[in-house]
């Protein structure tokens, strides 16, 4: 009975093998390639194949597995002539490099190019059989190979099924070059170690974006991505940066992976009523199509549309129906270059009935609308049956088409960096700089037989600068040089759509000189003149910051004006800055000037009219010493102690001119001197008083029997009281002056904007000490007033002094809840005024009534009529 052996699984490469021996029947063991691998495939033979996977059709059909049979290989649809464009350029590379006795001197390199229909699974089906020899199912050989037909994969296009098949191929260390994949999730070398490509990742792409925005101060922005990796990697990336740049999305659709027109009608109406006129979009052209035809069709113009670089060049989008709403359109592309004979390479194409010339037979046939005789496809067949026949003898020149459109080769050319990349990494795994000793001819020193990794480990490191005269080289992630075109879609005047280049971004550079735009290239929407205007709220003026509302993104926001003392000198601002010390801001609150200083002036009127008064009590003062001094041999005068009364109007002279004083800028010397100068002259005054009020008691009692109190209370002891007052007092305001002085301070707490230059007491103590001991003075000399009241009439010196002292305790007492509740200069004018009324009071109720007799009655003027009371007249003595 026949026996089976053991399955073998091939750790070589991704491929399940099976290893079938029977014994007992004779049978050589053999090995087997296990699947259907039967696709469509472009193949020429050498001694190293390259190869390749590209999105020949962008639609490939659902399969349905039930897992109950195998299943079906169906063929994918739309051709896109781009992507066949790519094919050749990889043709025409690799022949090229034939070509060259320079570069790969004695080696011949063939390739193996399939179509991934831009779908994970026939992408991943046709990785798998460019990994494993396609010549014949079995070979004789009882061992499976251990090496892979190609050393290197140039593929693919999109990311997800980039994703998908480097992932399959990187643990065997194969060479895998995207010329399209700009996923950022392809940086990760755990996952993807041997995947590289020559296109930049869209982490730059997003970069720049990011900048493109901010530059035109577009803060409130749309998207619109795909269920790939492509798009969500991008967009949640260009959200993360949007938001660090002080933007932000306002939505954010998905466009679904199959025609659904509710889906399509849903993310219109999005559209349609967001506030945003900005919509960034990663998507392939075909995924975007049928929302620019709903988008048409509802007229929804105005909009500024923003292009991944999937699309920003994109011929299918950019036919005259979406004209209305993607004329002014911005996006980034990558560095363009041109190839050199490239043109004619892809004019001399021509179908054939050869094996190798599969899709050029589809392009003929998808191109021309007709159908090549030697193609025997029925599915074709029962799809078209009406199409006429090729002649194979059509003109590709009198076809208008982006197949043979060069202007503007970016895809391609990097296909065209891919395939030199990987032959400059085969020169010098290689050696191809060696000269054979035989010939003398430089040839390449080892033959074709390497291991993948070989060549991964060269692909790497590999710099060298193309016939264009571009230096190409990767970095540790193998990243190339991150460049970028600015692509406007301007009219071309003919009908059509031409991509004007209107700037460049380079990752690579400072960040300042990475972004360089020509605003006036550009062509915007609609016709206008400027860029659009996409934010959620209007920009906060100057003077202004930013209050975000609750609940909504930070783009949404209030404008509230800055505080007193804060500015804000730019738009948008998000907060305040206060103004420096004895700063304010403006009107506009947008820059801080100086602080106006505020003080009592000699200037303004208040300061003058205080002034004015005081210079009227000095010269009442001044008049009434003379009406004195030229009576001062008339009885009142002599009675009422003249040399008293002499030193109590000089007395209130220095009252009324230290009032001076507290008028104009404080110093340090004018704070000095308004204190001692009130409180010394004040005590001087009350002292003097108190001194009168005693000689009247004195004099009083001095007329009863056997008193002799006039003469313990004579000339020399009232000056000796005075002096001593006055001394207490001198003591203090030294003893102020030498512990903590008064001193001038500006105060900002006042009134906002104004710096009130005052007089700060410095020791409270001390300035306490200074009013309690005036205050002492007058309660004294108030009290001994109050007692002598009742004096005979003619003799009513006490009941003047005890009135004056009433309206002295009044001023002072109403100055007390005055002084604290005025501001600024109006506490010092209420001080001012404090002094002039006290000392008014003190000037007219003691020296009034007695200038009245001198001027007025001088028959009351004797010194019978102080001694008897008169019986018709006034007593006003």
């Amino acid at each position: 009975m026949p026996s089976v052996s053991t399955v073998v699984i091939g750790l070589q490469f991704p491929l399940v093998l099976l290893v079938l021996s029977v014994e007992g029947l004779g049978t050589e063991p053999v090995c087997q390639r296990l699947g259907d691998f039967d696709l469509p495939m472009l193949e020429v033979s050498g001694d190293i194949l390259i190869g390749g996977l590209f999105p020949l059709h962008f639609t490939a059909p659902e399969h349905y597995l039930s897992y109950v049979s195998k299943p079906r290989h169906y063929q994918c649809h739309g051709f896109d002539y781009r992507a066949f464009r790519w094919v050749q350029t990889m043709v025409f590379a690799i022949e090229e490099i034939n070509r060259d006795s320079s570069l790969l001197p004695g080696v011949h390199l063939g390739y193996r190019i399939l179509d991934s229909c831009d779908h994970i699974h026939t992408g991943l089906r046709g990785a798998l059989s460019l990994l494993n020899d396609s010549s014949s199912q079995a070979s004789s050989n009882p061992r499976c190979p251990d090496g892979t037909p190609v050393s290197a994969i140039i593929g693919l296009a999109s990311s997800s099924p980039t994703r998908v098949v480097a992932h399959t191929v990187g643990p065997f260390g194969i060479p895998m070059v995207s010329y399209f994949a700009t996923c950022t999730c392809l940086n990760d070398k755990e996952t993807f170690p041997s995947f590289m490509r020559t296109v930049p990742s869209d982490l730059f792409q997003v970069r720049g974006l990011v900048r493109l925005v901010s530059h035109f101060g577009w803060r409130w922005v749309g998207a619109v991505g795909t269920e790939d990796d492509y798009s969500q990697y991008g967009i949640q990336a260009f959200s993360e940066q949007l938001h660090e740049h002080g933007g932000c999305l306002a939505f954010y659709s998905i466009l679904p992976k199959t025609h659904s027109p509710e889906r399509i009608s849903q993310i219109a109406d999005i559209l349609e009523a967001s506030s945003a006129r900005v919509v960034i979009v990663f998507s392939t052209e075909g995924q975007l199509y049928e929302l620019l035809v709903e988008v048409v069709r509802r007229n929804l113009t105005g909009r500024q549309w923003v292009a991944s670089e999937a699309w920003v060049t994109a011929t299918l989008l950019s036919v005259p129906q979406f004209h209305p709403i993607l004329t002014g359109a911005l996006g980034f592309a990558f560095r363009s270059g041109s190839i050199p004979g490239l043109g004619d390479f892809l004019l001399q194409t021509h179908p054939s009935p050869r094996p190798e010339s599969i899709f050029v037979n589809m392009f003929w046939e998808e191109l021309f609308s007709c159908r090549l005789s030697f193609r025997d496809d029925k599915a074709q067949t029962r799809a078209r049956p009406v199409l006429p026949a090729c002649t194979g003898t059509e003109d590709l020149g009198t076809k208008i088409s982006i197949y043979t459109d060069v202007s503007q080769l970016r895809v391609s050319y990097n296909v065209y960096k891919a395939v030199y990349a990987i032959a400059h990494a085969l020169h010098t795994l290689l050696q191809c700089d060696h000269v054979a000793q035989a010939t003398g001819i430089r040839a390449c020193f080892r033959g074709p037989q390497f291991k993948p990794r070989e060549l991964l480990f060269h692909l790497r490191r590999v710099n060298f600068t193309n016939q264009l005269g571009e230096k190409v080289h990767f970095d540790s992630n193998g990243e190339p040089v991150p460049l970028y075109d600015i692509i406007n879609w301007q009219l071309d005047g003919r009908g059509g759509i031409k991509f004007e280049k209107v700037g460049s971004f380079d990752a690579s550079a400072p960040e300042r000189l990475q972004l360089n735009i020509d605003e006036e290239l550009i062509v915007w929407p609609g016709g206008q003149n400027q860029a659009p205007v996409s934010v959620c709220t209007k920009s906060c003026p100057p003077g202004t910051r930013q209050a975000t509302r609750k609940g909504e993104p930070i783009c949404c926001f209030d404008c509230l004006p800055c505080a007193g003392g804060e500015v804000s000198n730019r738009t948008d601002s998000t907060e305040c800055t206060k103004c420096p010390q004895y700063y304010w801001s403006n009107r506009e609150r947008v820059t801080c000037v100086a602080s106006v200083e505020d003080f009592l002036s000699f200037q303004e009127s208040m300061g003058i009219i205080l002034v004015a008064l005081s210079l009227l009590g000095v010269t009442m003062t001044l008049v009434i010493s003379v009406i004195f001094y030229h009576f001062r041999a008339t009885a009142i005068v002599k009675a009422n102690n003249s040399e008293l009364s002499f030193l109590l109007l000089q007395s209130l002279t220095l009252c009324f001119l230290c009032a001076l004083v507290f008028v104009g800028r404080p110093s340090k010397w004018s704070c000095w001197l308004r204190q001692v100068a009130f409180g010394v002259s004040f005590v001087l005054c009350i002292s003097c008083i108190l001194v009168k009020t005693i000689v009247v008691l004195v004099a009083f009692r001095s007329t009863l029997p056997g008193s002799s109190t006039v003469k313990l209370f004579g000339p020399l002891q009232q000056r000796a009281v005075i002096l001593a007052c006055t001394a207490v007092q001198v003591i203090l305001c030294a003893g102020w002056l030498v512990w903590t002085p008064p001193y001038p301070f500006k105060n900002t707490s006042y009134e906002a904007g104004k710096i009130i230059l005052e007089c700060k007491v410095g020791s409270t103590v001390g300035f306490y000490l200074v009013l309690g001991y005036i205050g002492l003075l007058s309660c004294v000399c108030f009290a001994l007033a109050f007692l002598g009241r009742k004096l005979p009439d003619t003799f009513n010196e006490a009941k003047l002094i005890t009135f004056s002292m009433l309206i002295f305790f009044a001023v002072w007492i109403s100055f007390i809840p005055a002084y604290q509740t005025s501001p600024g200069k109006y506490a010092v004018a209420v001080e001012i005024f404090a002094i002039l009324a006290s000392s008014f009071g003190l000037l007219l109720c003691i020296f009034l009534p007695k200038c009245y007799i001198i001027l007025l009655r001088p028959e009351r003027n004797t010194k019978k009529s102080l001694v008897h009371k008169p019986t018709t007249t006034t007593n006003w003595s």
